[in-house]
C-alpha cells in the first residue's frame, strides 16, 4: 500500500510574478541601457546582470521592447509620481505638474534612455494618456473633468515635444523655472471648471430623458 502524499495539484496559467524579482530585472536593464545602449543590449546580458533566467524576462516582458518600455515606465512613474502630484492642494497643481515635467527632462540618464530608440516616445505617449491623464480625471471629476484633464496632458505634450524631444530654439532656451512661469496660467486656465453655456445647457436638455415637449416634472 503506498502511503505517500499525493502531489498537490497544479494550478492553471502562468505562475505568479515575483515582485522583486521583477523590479532587479528593470534594475539590471535600466544600466544596462544606459551603458551599452538599446540596440547593444541583449536580454541574456540582462538576464545575466539580475541574476535569472532569461526565459523569465520573456514571461514577464515579452520581448526587449517591452522590457524597455517598462524601464521608461518606471522612470515616469518615479519622477512624475502621480499621487505626489495630486496629493497637494488644487491651487498649487499647475507648477506641481510643470516642474514633475522638467525634472524628469532634465536628468542626464532620462534623456540618454529617451534618445536611445523610437520606442520612447511611444511609451511617453502611452503614459500620459493611460496614467496621467486617467488619474486627473478622476482627481478633478465633475462633468467636465475629461475635458479639462485632457487640455492639461495637451499643454504637458506639447512642452515635452519642443522642448526635448524635437525641441525648437526659444523653448529649449528656457529654464524650468521660467518654463513654469510660462505655462502655469495656461494650466490655471486648462483646469478650471468650464462655466454652463446657453448652448450646452439647451444641448443637455435636449439629451435628457424627460425632455419630450412638455413640462418637465419633479
Amino acid at each position: 500500500m503506498n502511503n505517500a502524499a499525493p502531489a498537490p495539484a497544479r494550478t492553471r496559467g502562468r505562475p505568479r510574478g515575483n515582485p522583486p524579482t521583477r523590479e532587479s530585472i528593470v534594475s539590471a536593464a535600466r544600466a544596462l541601457f544606459l551603458q551599452r545602449g538599446y540596440r547593444r543590449t541583449t536580454l541574456r546580458a540582462v538576464a545575466g546582470a539580475a541574476g535569472v533566467d532569461p526565459a523569465l524576462i520573456a514571461y514577464h516582458f515579452g520581448s526587449k521592447k517591452g522590457l524597455f518600455a517598462d524601464v521608461m515606465q518606471f522612470q515616469c512613474a518615479n519622477a512624475l509620481a502621480v499621487d505626489d502630484v495630486l496629493g497637494g492642494d488644487q491651487a498649487g497643481l499647475p507648477d506641481r505638474l510643470i516642474d514633475a515635467v522638467t525634472d524628469l527632462w532634465e536628468d542626464a540618464d532620462f534623456l540618454q534612455l529617451t534618445a536611445q530608440s523610437d520606442e520612447a516616445a511611444e511609451v511617453i505617449r502611452e503614459y500620459l494618456e493611460r496614467e496621467l491623464l486617467a488619474r486627473l480625471v478622476e482627481f478633478l471629476g465633475g462633468r467636465d473633468a475629461t475635458a479639462r484633464a485632457t487640455a492639461v496632458v495637451t499643454i504637458l505634450g506639447g512642452l515635452i515635444y519642443t522642448r526635448y524631444l524635437n525641441p525648437l530654439p526659444t523653448p529649449a532656451a528656457l529654464t524650468p523655472s521660467e518654463t513654469r512661469h510660462i505655462l502655469t496660467p495656461a494650466l490655471r486656465a486648462a483646469l478650471a471648471p468650464r462655466p454652463r453655456t446657453e448652448a450646452t445647457t439647451r444641448a443637455g436638455r435636449r439629451g435628457s430623458p424627460t425632455s419630450g415637449g412638455g413640462p418637465v416634472r419633479p
